[in-house]
């Protein structure tokens, strides 16, 4: 089975939807839509074999058992200055000792970046719909998220910002950015302050970051409770370290009605690996399709 990709332009934005029959399925029950989001320096074109096989696990499970009704679709698109929507290569680059590549920016640059994308996510939570289903056709059940690296960072404030995501899986990606920027600035010898990382960005941080969420309660406050999470992280990652965000991973409360789960592969580094794939498939069967 070949999974179906059909393209959306919604205001300007170019949309990827994978599928295993086509959006207008002649099916009639729920949908499970799940956000694919890339990494930096990427595009979506570079997770499509991933939605892809996401899309064919499920038809496989669907043959195994007939009496599931749930179907899936998994969502891309190119994070801002990225891909289609590039505008200044420079801007997506990091602190580097090479003049040609470095960008003192790159804290502020970054954070725009996933803070944008988790925007993204939640205006095409508000409109899709209507392009997917325009007779009311479908009923999308359940939002899912996940993304790798820079769109890891993006799933974690998808996750705390838009209560109608109620799955999540980060995959190499970070909930405190203040930490994470910590440590990558000491290895260039460089200050948390300005010009490097401006007191109203820090401000914003320090007040919307998941970190500083009453992530680690158990009432109504937590932006996490109820919320099916999956973490991946690579035991050898030294560009996002699982150390930088563990603290806040092993505090995390999602209450009784939630899921915690953490997966680190032992012997990956930055990246996104078959056995990571693996791990996504099972648990959206699990969390979100078989239920």
């Amino acid at each position: 089975m070949v999974a179906l990709k059909q393209t959306f332009t919604i205001a300007g934005l170019n949309v990827e939807v994978f599928s295993d029959a086509g959006i207008a399925s002649v099916s009639s029950g729920p949908v499970v839509a799940f956000f694919l989001l890339h990494g930096r320096l990427s595009s979506s074109k570079n997770v499509e074999h991933i939605a892809e096989s996401l899309v064919q696990n499920r038809e496989t499970q669907k043959s195994i058992d007939s009496q599931r009704r749930r179907d899936l679709i998994v969502i891309t698109f190119d994070h801002r200055n990225h891909g289609t929507r590039l505008v200044d290569s420079n801007a997506n680059n990091g602190w580097s000792r090479h003049s040609d590549k470095n960008n003192d920016r790159h804290a502020l640059d970054m954070y725009c970046i996933q803070t944008g994308t988790a925007r993204d996510v939640s205006f095409l939570i508000d409109f899709l719909p209507a392009y997917l289903y325009p007779s009311n056709e479908r009923t999308i059940s359940t939002w899912g998220i996940g993304g790798i690296s820079l769109g890891g960072h993006s799933t974690w404030i998808s996750l705390c910002s838009d209560p109608r995501l109620k799955l999540g899986i980060p995959i190499i990606g970070c909930p405190d950015f203040l930490s994470l920027m910590a440590a990558r600035a000491k290895k260039h010898s460089l200050p948390i302050t300005p010009p490097y990382i401006p007191d109203s960005l820090l401000s914003y941080i320090r007040q919307r970051d998941p970190v500083s969420t009453p992530y680690d309660v158990q009432n109504a406050t937590n932006p996490f409770l109820g919320k099916k999470i999956l973490v991946l992280a690579g035991g050898m990652d030294t560009l996002v370290p699982y150390s930088a965000g563990k603290d806040f991973v092993e505090k995390l409360q999602v209450g009784t009605d939630g899921v915690k789960q953490v997966v680190i592969i032992p012997d990956a580094g930055h990246e996104c690996t078959p056995a990571m794939v693996a791990e996504m498939e099972k648990f959206i069967e699990k969390e979100a399709l078989s239920i």
